[in-house]
């Protein structure tokens, strides 16, 4: 038996604001870069202009926004129930190879498996999250692989289509009250009482999606500049440039 061919890589998504690079203090990213995540001394924030091409996030009511849930990407191949191909971003895994292997990719297929999640037919593409990815911040005791198509359906946001569609109203949103949906949806079957920050959302238009045009958007609560002004200060950030 052949090779099975590797499968498509995801698409890159776009933010629906222009981004720009801006200086922070080196001292102060000596000391919280790490934490934060970057490798320079600058940081890469979105600002209150539309990136062209993507007004439909702002104007189409056929918009939704859904939690990006924060962890790895990876798409699966099945066929007549067998699983064919795993592949994390362009890296594809072997299944079997369960020493030195990544067995908690793994892990969050198979469990989701048995969760009626995977499709006995075809390709899909979803979001393992978990204790050995990006912190853990929904306080998993197993990884989980969580299909975008379930993730449209389940964990979007209807106050995104209450408000006025603003890079003011989107960054107050992002900044106090952009709870994860995933985790709220756990804490109550769980008994909890607490709340997580979402990473951010993606926007989907499964109507533009039809006519094949662009269809997808991704805005992060790490590119609004409050993520990291009350630890690293920003030099020259103008959140609404003239031009």
């Amino acid at each position: 038996m052949g090779e099975t061919p590797p499968l498509s890589d995801f698409p890159k998504i776009h933010c629906p604001f222009i981004r720009q690079t801006f200086k922070v203090n080196r001292e102060q990213w000596k000391e919280h870069g790490a934490k934060l995540k970057l490798r320079k001394p600058e940081v890469y924030l979105a600002v209150n202009q539309v990136n062209p091409g993507f007004e439909w996030v702002f104007d189409d009511p056929d918009t939704i926004a859904v939690e990006k849930l924060d962890g790895t990407n990876v798409k699966i191949l099945t066929e007549a129930g067998r699983l064919i191909t795993v592949q994390n971003r362009k890296n594809v895994i072997d299944p079997l190879q369960i020493i030195k292997g990544k067995t908690f990719l793994m892990e969050g297929i198979f469990m989701s498996i048995g969760k009626g999640l995977v499709k006995a037919d075809g390709e899909q593409a979803g979001e393992i999250i978990g204790p050995k990815l990006q912190g853990n911040p929904y306080k998993l005791d197993l990884h989980e692989w969580y299909p975008f198509e379930k993730a449209v359906a389940h964990l979007s946001y209807k106050s995104f289509l209450e408000h006025e569609r603003t890079y003011e109203n989107l960054d107050s949103w992002f900044h106090k009250w952009l709870f994860s949906r995933y985790f709220t949806k756990r804490a109550s079957k769980l008994g909890l009482d607490e709340k997580v920050m979402a990473e951010g959302v993606v926007f989907y238009n499964l109507k533009r999606r039809a006519e094949g045009k662009t269809n997808m958007a991704k805005l992060r609560r790490d590119m609004f500049d409050w993520y990291y002004s009350d630890k690293i200060e920003i030099y020259d950030f103008d959140k609404n440039p003239s031009n």
